[in-house]
């Protein structure tokens, strides 16, 4: 019977860390993730959306990192993020290779930039107000958990679920706190009845 309470203690303290985590976790992302204003830690996190890098870098479901740099400072190779103003994702976080130092139709200077899966060029040219930040680094398929967790199964199963197990865990115990309360005081009422 004692072992069965340890487990049990183990099981109610796992599910409110696990809740507790999920909840800040979801937190974070929300106001962080793919939110170009935001930052987490002097980094800015965004969530790929294509497989455009994917043959040398980071795949689709992949969330990226990238901090700010004076635009100035980047060459052919660096990896950047930016708004993009190409029709078909215009106004979208794209994060691609850079090829080479260009200018704009203006004259203003920016970059060519392109994936590195096709090998083709982005059709418009990213100015230097349209960077982001320098691509830092990944963590594999975190995006997909992100985006899972939006949804309504992920949101049951990952945040409702562990608080309705640990409700239901500690109205069950309370409950039999109660019961073996009434049996002691059941017990005092008839021992008092012997005296």
């Amino acid at each position: 019977m004692k072992a069965w309470k340890v487990i049990r203690s183990i099981f109610v303290w796992l599910m409110v860390v696990f809740a507790v985590g999920m909840m800040v976790f979801t937190v974070i992302s929300v106001s962080t993730f793919d939110r170009a204003d935001r930052k987490l830690f002097g980094y800015k996190a965004f969530i790929v959306l294509s497989d455009s890098m994917s043959a040398t870098d980071f795949s689709a479901g992949d969330l990226v990192f990238v901090r700010h740099v004076d635009p100035s400072t980047l060459q052919p190779g660096d990896i950047i993020a930016f708004t993009s103003r190409n029709d078909s994702n215009y106004g979208d976080t794209v994060t691609h290779k850079i090829r080479a130092l260009t200018t704009t139709a203006d004259g203003a200077p920016g970059f060519t930039t392109y994936g590195t899966t096709t090998d083709t060029d982005d059709e418009a040219v990213v100015p230097y107000s349209d960077v982001i930040g320098r691509y830092a680094g990944h963590l594999p398929k975190v995006g997909l958990f992100f985006n899972f967790l939006k949804t309504t199964p992920g949101y049951l199963l990952c945040i409702f679920l562990p608080f309705a197990l640990l409700i239901l865990s500690q109205a069950v115990q309370t409950v039999r706190l109660f019961r073996a309360y009434r049996r002691e005081q059941a017990g005092a009422g008839d021992s008092d009845a012997f005296a």
